[in-house]
C-alpha cells in the first residue's frame, strides 16, 4: 500500500528519495498513550515496500497530554539507514517492513 502524498515529506538519504509521514491523528491506542507513535516511509518515486517506524515516544496528539518530542529528519534518515541495513528493499513490493525502536517506551496507565 502506497503513502498518501498529501501531508508526506521528501527527505534524501545516501542520494536516494524518499517520503515519509506521521499519521495526522492518533489510533485510539496511540491517542491514549498506550503505544508508541509510528511513522512510514517510501521510495519517493515507486511504490515499493513501506517501512513502518515504531518510536520509543508517544503521539504528540495524544489526549492526555503526555510529553512528547518532534520526529526530526536526521532521525527519519537514521532509522532509513537502520532498515537498508537489516534488508528493507524500498523499490520491491511487499507488506511493510516494521523497524522497531520503541525500547524504553512506557505506556500510560
Amino acid at each position: 500500500m502506497a503513502l498518501a502524498r498529501k501531508r508526506s515529506r521528501r527527505i534524501i538519504v545516501d542520494g536516494t528519495v524518499y517520503r515519509w509521514r506521521v499519521r495526522h491523528k492518533p489510533t485510539y491506542c496511540q491517542g491514549l498513550a498506550w503505544t508508541p507513535l509510528s511513522y512510514a516511509v517510501e521510495h519517493f518515486d515507486s511504490a515499493g515496500t513501506v517501512l513502518v517506524v515504531k518510536t520509543s515516544q508517544p503521539h504528540p496528539s495524544n489526549w492526555i497530554n503526555a510529553p512528547t518530542a518532534p520526529v526530526r529528519p536526521a532521525d527519519v534518515a537514521n532509522s532509513i539507514r537502520t532498515a537498508l541495513a537489516a534488508g528493507w528493499s524500498s523499490s520491491c513490493p511487499g507488506k511493510p517492513f516494521v523497524v522497531d525502536q520503541s525500547a524504553g517506551f512506557v505506556s500510560a496507565p
